[in-house]
This record gives C-alpha cells, structure tokens and sequence, in this order.
C-alpha cells in the first residue's frame, strides 16, 4: 500500500522556519503552498469541491477537496487542495473495519460508508452537492475479495448511496483499482505538489530542469511502509530495445497517461515506471530474515551438534540488533534466543539473500525488471521508512548521503543497549521515535540501504535522493494524485463554456452596436416619412388652391350681372 503518514513541521520539503526561500519565485510558491492550511472559505461561490474515498484493507477514508475556477491555461490542472475546517484541520474521516469486512453482508456497504459521505456533506456547502463528484476507490482489502462479491459490494454502493446523497456519483465512479494505479496516483500527487507540472518560470533560477520537450522534470518516490515497498518514476518514451521477455515485463510495469484536459494534445503524456514488492517493508523483512536465522540456526546445530539459541545463556548472535539487547524469537513451537552483536556490515551482508535478486540485466528486487534510471538526471523523494530510519534517532533525514547515513546507522548498531535506552529517556531522539524504533532501527537501517543501493542498484553517492514526511508542511495522500487524473478533463469542460460565455458576450455586444444604429436609422426614416407626407400635404393644398381661383372668379363674374340685372329696373 502506498503510505503517507504524519511528522513535524520541519521534517518536510520546503523552507524550513527561520530560513529564507532561495529567491522570490520559490518564496511566492512556498507561501501560496502554506496558505493552504488556512480554513477553506465555503462562503466562495467560485469554490468546486470533489470527495475521495480510500477504502483500504484496514479501514475507509474520506477527503474532501475543494478548488477554485480554472485559470484558463489548457495546459494546467485544476488548483485541487484538501479542504480545512474553521479549526483549520484537514477535513477527513477515518472508519474500521474495511469495507472487505461486507463480502458477506453486501446489502450493508452503503450502510458502512453512510458515516464518511454525511460527514462530507455536512462540510460541502448543500448547494454544492449536485455538482460534487464522488469516487470511491477500494485497494487492497478488496482486491483479495473474489470478483462477485467486489461487484456485489460496489452496486449495492452504485444503487443505494444516490437515494440518500445528491453527490455526483455514477456506477464508474466506484471501482477497485489495482497496486499499478494507486502507485501512478501517488507519483501524480507528489508531483503536482512539488510543482513538476507546472510550466518553467523563466525569473526561477532554481526552478527544476527543463526537458526537452518543455516540461520539468518529474520526481521519483520510494515508498516503503510495514508489509511492502513501492517505487514510481518516469521513464522516457524512447527506450532500448529490450529481449522479448523484459519487453512484456515492461508492458506491464509501465503507466501510460495524458494529464493534459485534452487528449488530442500529447505533450502531456507520461510513462511511469511503477511496482510494489510486496514482504519487502521494513517489518515483513525482519520477519523473513528472523525466519531465514531461526532455520539456518537450527539446521546448523542439527549437523554439528549445537546449541545454538537453545537458552538465554548460549543465544544467536544477531549481527542486526543493538549490542546487548536480548530477545526471543518464536515460531510455532520452536524458539530461538538472540542477543544483539551490533555489527551492521555484517547485517547487510546477511540481508543480501533476502533480496531476491536475479542475474538477469535491468533486474531489481525479486528478479523483477527495472527501467533503466538516469541517475546522472534525475530526482528522488523517499517516504515512510526511509524517512524514519534517517530521521527519529540517526536525525539526519532531508538531504540523503549514502556514506554519511551507513557512518551514522553504523554508530548506532554499535552503540550498547543501555547507552540507547538512557538516551530515549532523555529525549535526545524524535518525538516520534518509541521503543521498537530503538529496537529494530539497525536492522531497518541496514535493510534500506540492502534496498537502495543493492536493490535498486542506486550509488552510494547518489546525491538527489530526499527523505521526507510532509511536501510543504503537510501530507500528501494518493487520493490526491486519483481526484486530480479524474478531475483532468473538468478544465477542457470550463475553458469551453468560458469561449460560450464570451462569444455570447462578444455576440451581445456587438449585438447592442448593431441594434444601437438601427434605432436611429428607424428613427430616421420616420422623420423622413413625416417630413415627405407633410410636404405633399402641402403640394396638394397649392393645388388646390390654384384650381379654385378661376371658379371663384367665374362666380362673382356670374352673380355680378344677376345682381345688376336685379337693381337696374
């Protein structure tokens, strides 16, 4: 499983407090990045907001997110961060047991996850909610399950869960995704918080390399948790040709993805190398190896007449624990007794077997096959254990040197158990460290650095490997890296009814112009009607005129006589 928990403030990537950014560029993105811990303001019309469910082998998770409008780039992802309440804690909910535990019961999986979603609703703002998206992505717990009984469980989610929430939920949008996935939706998330997604500012000295095609250059991630262990990194399209065998093997390791809101456009496309070694986290490891001491052990003293660990007074010498301490190793009915000889060159040298490795070329851990790394170019970031083992008791986590760390963990192994339980109870370790880290931080140590170096065939000197817990104060869940490729699309969509908007603006406007002149020019024409109609009015009035004059005069020279006539006699 790909693994992010909590540290301190000062154990993440970034400016550490009291220390000033390199220049203006990285201090505008760091402190843009720490005013993501603010509150969310819910009050924001413009705010979007999408919902994540983990739904793991332990136990379901749901993260809120939110995001303003987008800012127009086509070539930019949504601004996608994890919604904080008034308290300005992360707004998330955690639940057990795991959702596998309703293979039998499928009728109550919308049940079982009612608590996340109404906690979820309760923080989005209700007039948000039909336009929410909703996924629920299940990983490991449910890819033991056998395939009816996860597709039982997921309709009974796809029927249920829509009568009781107006979220935007479909049937594609409740999956079980595969180890390969969850692997690219951590490498996105890192990435994306990091800044390796962005386009180069010419003003940022200290921006990451440019690429030839335009693009930064992206970061790996080690990730190494308790049962497994995971690496991710970008490969380049252009790879040698390999042997049929590593060719399919290839295929199957590698991701191929466009981040870009369009998928006519491929200057967005990634291949991500990316697998999961599962018994290879730190304590599945000491398992095996306590397994591969007690049967050596065992065997030896069978062929050579031993006793060998039989008692606390002739124990196992292990070379992987801190010198003094003693412990007991049990399986099933046998039991071997140890006693720490602290000797960490040894250690790793027992350790080697447990590798796995093969003789094949391009092969790492397990015989698997690796894309070939540039070392020379390239960037990693390790999480988890290899944070841990540099950083609650050596205190050297951040910037990873190989000889300076195998100095340190070497120091260590070979310092007395009482020395280090006195300096526990002094607190000269990490807040974080507690007894089984004291306990088993020789053998862990020796086992990353087996992995690293060994393993992943690393050098010794590899100098941009950083360990860390927090990018930018704060955790960075695969959820976010699965909301941001599902989300990717969502600005081809805003920028497309943005040119709607403003066509019809431009429509509008000029729209108004024209209907501007067209008024006056009725206006006008009017005016000219009335002034035409007033002056034929007045041309038929002068003829008129002119055509009853003679009749008036043929009147008077008519009604003269007869008045003469009248008066003469």
């Amino acid at each position: 499983m790909w693994v992010a928990a909590t540290a301190w403030l000062t154990s993440g990537v970034g400016p550490h407090p009291g220390s000033e950014p390199a220049n203006p560029g990285r201090q505008s993105r760091y402190l843009a990045r720490v005013g993501e811990l603010e509150a969310t303001d819910t009050e924001d019309p413009n705010l979007n907001y999408g919902l994540v469910v983990d739904c793991g082998s332990s136990g379901s998770r749901i993260f809120v997110y939110f995001w303003p409008r987008h800012n127009g780039n086509p070539h930019d992802l949504l601004d996608i961060k994890q919604m904080r309440d008034r308290n300005s804690q992360p707004v998330v909910k955690k639940i057990k047991p795991g959702i596998s535990a309703m293979a039998d019961t499928p009728e109550h999986a919308s049940d079982y996850l009612r608590p996340l979603l109404s906690f979820a609703a309760a923080h989005v703002p209700v007039k948000k909610h039909k336009e929410t998206p909703l996924y629920i992505l299940c990983t490991a717990g449910m890819r033991l399950l056998p395939e009816r009984k996860q597709l039982a469980i997921l309709a009974d989610l796809v029927k249920d869960l829509p009568l009781e929430f107006d979220f935007l939920f479909s049937q594609s949008q409740a999956e079980v995704i595969s180890g390969k996935q969850e692997g690219v939706y951590a490498w996105i998330g890192i990435n994306f918080v990091l800044g390796r997604f962005d386009h180069e500012d010419e003003s940022d000295a200290e921006a990451p390399q440019e690429l030839a095609t335009g693009r930064r250059r992206t970061v790996g991630i080690l990730d190494m948790g308790g049962a497994s262990l995971q690496i991710a990194y970008e490969v380049p399209t252009s790879t040698s040709v390999l042997p049929p065998k590593q060719e399919e093997a290839a295929k199957i390791l590698l991701a191929e993805f466009n981040l870009g809101c369009d998928v006519q456009h491929t200057e967005h496309v990634y291949r991500v190398y990316v697998t999961t070694f599962l018994g290879f986290g730190g304590n599945f490891a000491r398992q095996r190896y306590e397994d591969l001491v007690l049967n050596e052990t065992l065997n030896k003293n069978r062929l050579l007449g031993q006793k060998t660990g039989l008692s606390p007074d002739n124990p196992f010498l292990d070379p992987c624990l801190p010198v003094g301490l003693t412990d007991v190793v049990e399986r099933n009915s046998q039991v071997l007794h140890v006693r720490g000889k602290g000797d960490w060159a040894t250690c790793g040298a027992m350790l080697s077997p447990l590798l796995a490795r093969s003789n094949a070329s391009q092969a790492s851990l397990n015989g698997i096959y690796q894309s070939p790394i540039d070392f020379n170019n390239s960037e990693f970031y390790g999480f988890s254990e290899f944070f841990y083992c540099t950083e609650d008791v050596l205190r050297i986590g951040g910037r990873y040197h190989g000889p300076t760390f195998a100095k340190a963990a070497q120091d260590y192994c070979g310092m007395a158990w009482s020395v280090l339980t006195q300096r526990f109870k002094n607190g000269l370790f990490s807040s974080h460290a507690d007894e089984h880290r004291l306990k088993y931080q020789c053998f862990k140590s020796a086992w990353m650095y087996q992995v690293l170096h060994e393993g992943f065939h690393f050098p010794y000197d590899y100098p941009n490997l950083q360990t860390a817990q927090l990018v930018y104060d704060r955790e960075v869940q695969w959820t976010l890296g699965a909301i941001l490729y599902k989300t990717r699309f969502l600005p081809l969509r805003d920028l497309r009814q943005e040119g709607v908007r403003q066509a019809h603006g431009s429509w509008f406007r000029l729209s108004f112009v024209y209907n501007h002149y067209l008024f006056f020019a009725c206006i006008l024409v009017v005016l000219l009607a009335i002034i035409l109609y007033l002056l034929r009015l007045r041309r038929i009035h002068h003829r008129q005129t002119r055509a009853s004059a003679p009749l008036d005069m043929l009147w008077i020279e008519e009604v003269v006589p007869m008045i003469g006539e009248q008066v003469g006699p």
